[in-house]
């Protein structure tokens, strides 16, 4: 229950109109939760609809998707574009294609979203979009049919002043291509209207690594700030061998941690000495998982077929990078128990609601995705801008830029949580950072 009974009001409301849309609750949920802090401080927070408004997105696009396999049958799926909120940019958000792909999860990471680029200080809102087509088992024909037919109906909702579309899971570099190409020949001219793209045609250098590098600079921030030290010689795990994962693993590992376990898909491996970052990169880079040759390779290391059984492993700092719902109530006391005493999300919202609420109270330092995570959509912004100005800039200059980025996005969330007497609760802090640009924004633009 919160102290204020108009939030809990709004809470109850969204739980009965959204019943059937579980990760959007909790994100709300945990929006709520920092609310309650602000609006002691800033009644005027609740006037004008501004909360009302901010939860229900600004467009919600869904169209079917017919395409034709290699075997000559017609397949169809649905897609998707959540446009949730332009009050400060054009919107802003990548694509997943996974099977689990629904409106639920699109609003959720839409709404986190909007705070996550607002805490990055570039001028975008917020949006998350794609399909429940599973390209994982498709060949390279398919999935170019399929993002033909795609944007077919999406090209006419995108533009680089008013829908910039990004890769998400399911979504990288091959998919971006094929859409972009179909959508420069509909529109007929080339413009920045996605991110992630290659490096021969506008994309930027430092984007593959940028999340991952990110989520360890907004870290090393938290370890110098909130613990007086740093990286050297920590016992780290990090669940994901995605980009994020990887990427995670190689800086970590240069800032001098000790990663102590893995997982991706199939299971996780630990490894008390340290294992070895530059096996698992070219592992997982050659066939997006790892753990079985890895295990094939190190045949005394330690294993299991279940990914969450790396939350047992013993650590000091955990940075979960899979994906959402991964730690509940029962892993975050797991990780207490085992020592860890900071955990930093490179995923969107992996942490439930009650495993957030467990460290918040009990000492551990927790950074949430929507400021560790903004990485990836911070060097977004900068290939947005390079592609507007049409230069490339280095990739020591992007690294520079995304280091500064997420010591600005640390400070804001550390300061404002200072401001509210919890110097450490950092979601606290990111909650309330990002939402404020938004506020602003949205009170100076009316009622619209």
């Amino acid at each position: 229950m919160y102290r204020n009974n108009e939030l809990n009001v709004l809470l109850s409301d969204v739980k009965n109109k959204y019943a059937n849309e579980p990760e959007f609750v909790q994100a709300v949920e945990e929006f709520l939760d920092s609310m309650d802090f602000l609006v002691e401080k800033k009644p005027e927070v609740l006037q004008n609809g501004i909360l009302e408004r901010l939860i229900v997105p600004e467009r919600i696009i869904q169209f079917r998707v017919p395409w034709v396999d290699d075997k000559g049958k017609v397949r169809v799926n649905t897609g998707y574009r959540v446009q949730f909120n332009s009050a400060i940019g054009p919107y802003k958000g990548g694509m997943r294609f996974d099977k689990s792909v629904n409106l639920s999860i699109l609003k959720f990471l839409g709404f986190e979203q909007t705070f996550k680029n607002s805490l990055t200080g570039l001028p975008m809102g917020g949006g998350k979009g794609g399909s429940d087509f599973d390209p994982r088992d498709k060949s390279d024909a398919e999935v170019m049919r399929f993002c033909q037919s795609f944007m077919n109906e999406f090209y006419r909702y995108i533009g680089p002043n008013t829908d910039v579309p990004a890769g998400d899971l399911g979504f990288g570099a091959r998919e971006v291509g094929y859409m972009f190409g179909q959508y420069k020949k509909l529109v007929n001219e080339w413009s920045g209207v996605f991110t992630g793209k290659g490096i021969s045609y506008g994309g930027s250098l430092a984007r593959p690594e940028a999340t991952g590098y990110g989520l360890c600079y907004f870290a090393e921030e938290m370890l110098k700030t909130c613990c007086k030290t740093d990286f050297k010689n920590k016992k780290v795990i990090i669940s994901g061998s995605g980009k994020v994962g990887s990427m995670a693993l190689k800086k970590a590992h240069e800032l001098g941690a000790i990663v102590v376990g893995m997982s991706d898909i199939n299971g996780y491996v630990a490894d008390e000495k340290g294992l070895d970052a530059e096996e698992i990169i070219s592992l997982a880079k050659a066939k997006g998982e790892f753990t079985k040759d890895y295990v094939a390779k190190h045949p005394g290391v330690k294993h299991s077929n279940c990914s969450r059984d790396l939350w047992n492993v013993p650590c000091d700092i955990a940075m979960p990078c899979a994906t959402q719902g991964e730690i509940n109530l029962e892993n975050a006391k797991q990780l207490k128990a085992n020592g860890c005493f900071m955990v930093a999300e490179g995923a969107n919202m992996p942490c439930d609601l009650e495993a957030i609420r467990f460290f918040n109270t009990n000492g551990i330092i927790f950074s949430p995705g929507k400021a560790s995570n903004a990485g990836g959509v911070a060097v977004s912004g900068l290939e947005m801008s390079q592609n507007a100005m049409h230069l490339s800039w280095t990739f020591e200059e992007v690294d520079a830029k995304l280091k500064e980025i997420m010591k600005k996005i640390f400070s804001q969330c550390y300061e404002t949580a200072k401001s509210f007497g919890q110097p450490n609760n950092l979601a606290l802090g990111a909650n309330i950072a990002g939402f404020l640009k938004v506020y602003d924004a949205m009170m100076a633009e009316g009622i619209c």
